[in-house]
């Protein structure tokens, strides 16, 4: 199983972009957005579309590319910061 908080915390992107979808999380709706963005409910196998997605936008970004998005970028990274909280925690025992 692929260890989604660590991929997202490894994500480097501009301080904007993710201060920007951390004040989006508080209005995402897994309803109405994860319809929108992906084909599935199911976080875990949204997640690893969600993450395409956005190493997708992040090159474009990148390229400088006019097709380049935005607020299409800011859906995705909210999208992944709300799915990866309602994933279920991994609690170690010692």
């Amino acid at each position: 199983m692929t260890d989604f908080r660590a991929a997202l915390a490894e994500l480097r992107r501009p301080r904007l972009l993710i201060r920007t979808a951390r004040l989006g999380i508080n209005d995402y709706r897994r309803e109405r957005d994860l319809r929108r963005l992906t084909d599935t409910p199911n976080p875990e196998s949204a997640l690893p579309r969600l993450l395409a997605q956005e190493e997708n936008l992040e090159q474009t970004r990148l390229a400088g590319d006019a097709s380049y998005s935005v607020t299409r970028h800011i859906e995705v990274l909210i999208a992944l910061m709300a799915e990866v909280r309602l994933l279920p925690r991994l609690v170690l025992v010692t």
